[in-house]
Formats: C-alpha cells, sequence, structure tokens
C-alpha cells in the first residue's frame, strides 16, 4: 500500500518539491517537541475542536429552548384539559362579580348561588384563552402548581383589622347599605 503523499505525486496533484517541504517540516516539529517534551501544538486541530465546541453549545442551548417550549405547550394542555372537564356552571348570570386579573379588573356574570360559593372559596376563577371559567378550590390548586398566575387568587380577608389601624376599635355594621 501506498501512503497518500505517493498517491497524490502519481496523480500530479502534488510536485515532489512541496511533498520534501512538507517532510521536513514534519521532522523538524517532531524534533522540537521531543527535545522540550512539549508537543508542538497544532493550531488547526485547536480552531477544529474550538468549533465543535462551539457548535455543541450552541446545540445544547437550541435543545434547552426547544424542550422549554415543549414544557410550556404540555403544561397548556394539561391545564386547559383540567379546566374543561371540571368547569362549573355560572347560573343564569344576573349578578356582576368583579375580581382582578393581572393587575387590572374583570367581570363575570354569575347567579347568586355561585357567588355565595365564590365568596366562601368553594369556587375558583381560572383564566383560559381570554375566558374565564369556574373550577372547584382542588382544581384550582393543581392548576395553580403548574402555572400560579392563571388562577385568580381570592380577596384577602378583610375582616380581620390591621394593626395600627386608628379605628378598630369602631365596629361597622352588618346592615349597613351603602
Amino acid at each position: 500500500m501506498s501512503s497518500l503523499q505517493d498517491q497524490l505525486l502519481k496523480a500530479g496533484l502534488v510536485d515532489t518539491k512541496k511533498a520534501k517541504q512538507v517532510n521536513k517540516e514534519k521532522r523538524k516539529q517532531n524534533k522540537v517537541a521531543k527535545k522540550t517534551g512539549q508537543p508542538q501544538v497544532d493550531e488547526t486541530r485547536e480552531a477544529v475542536e474550538q468549533a465543535r465546541a462551539e457548535k455543541a453549545a450552541r446545540d445544547r442551548a437550541l435543545n434547552a429552548e426547544r424542550d422549554a417550549a415543549a414544557r410550556e405547550k404540555a403544561i397548556a394542555a394539561q391545564i386547559k384539559q383540567l379546566v374543561e372537564s371540571n368547569k362549573q356552571s355560572k347560573g343564569n348570570g344576573d349578578i356582576a362579580y368583579n375580581f382582578t386579573f393581572e393587575r387590572k379588573i374583570k367581570k363575570i356574570y354569575v347567579s347568586e348561588a355561585v357567588r355565595d360559593h365564590l365568596a366562601a372559596g368553594r369556587l375558583m376563577i381560572v383564566g383560559l384563552d381570554e375566558n374565564f371559567e369556574l373550577v372547584p378550590r382542588v382544581i384550582a390548586e393543581k392548576i395553580s402548581e403548574r402555572k400560579p398566575d392563571a388562577v385568580v387568587q381570592p380577596p384577602a380577608d378583610s375582616n380581620q383589622p390591621e394593626e395600627d389601624d386608628p379605628y378598630a376599635e369602631f365596629q361597622i355594621p352588618d346592615d349597613l347599605m351603602w
């Protein structure tokens, strides 16, 4: 078997002068490497390794982005399935129920029984594709684990007086109508 250099010489792709020069350079590099005890640095090999490492890093970043997008899509599908399979009726919708969602005040129309369930915390409001649905509290907690900002949090219990409230000793009557 001939070496690649011999084959290139026979094919006329490389002249003998160039082949001898390449051999001389190789011998010189080997001699220097033996004397110093350190191998001669091959810049092309380093450049190839660096390019390979950069490509691997880019590929890992792209895969991470793709995986994150797939997880987001799967979570959205799970939330939609939970809401669709467990949504409760809003009733005949004669009472307006106001709530805050994404720092905006929203309104849905519910029956009086549903409003009482919302006030008691048995039903929760979930935002789904620009629509709001009512689901039981247990389901809302499952949804909140996956995506906390999809569930409308109930208002804090306002019956507790603040610590430094100057009007704490004055009780407001329950039958007061504005």
